[in-house]
């Protein structure tokens, strides 16, 4: 089953989505310029094998809500996240996505 819903962080617009996989759960919070995730992101593919792409995103493990998603710290994040927006490895995943509307 797929949940999409529009949610609201400081004011801010965000799409949350929701994937109910067997055994897992894929959290994702997202606007038009970037996103987090739960730990099933892989960053180092962004990093390694489509860097000219510039993906902003980062993940974090450990989480099972979006409420958790939000709190979490950053545990790996893209080098263009890093390079254009700051986001950086124990950031709280709600500043990261709070800088992306600051732009």
């Amino acid at each position: 089953m797929i949940h999409v819903e529009p949610i609201w962080i400081d004011d801010q617009p965000f799409t949350y989505t929701h994937v109910a996989l067997p055994k897992t759960n894929l959290l994702i919070i997202s606007n038009d310029i970037g996103y987090i995730m739960c730990g099933a992101l892989d960053i180092d593919l962004f990093n390694d094998y489509l860097k000219d792409r510039e993906i902003i995103a980062a993940r974090a493990v450990g989480v099972r809500t979006v409420d958790a998603l939000i709190h979490a710290p950053l545990q790996k994040v893209t080098t263009s996240a890093q390079e254009k927006y700051g986001w950086y490895e124990g950031m709280i995943g709600k500043h990261a996505l709070l800088s992306l509307t600051s732009s």
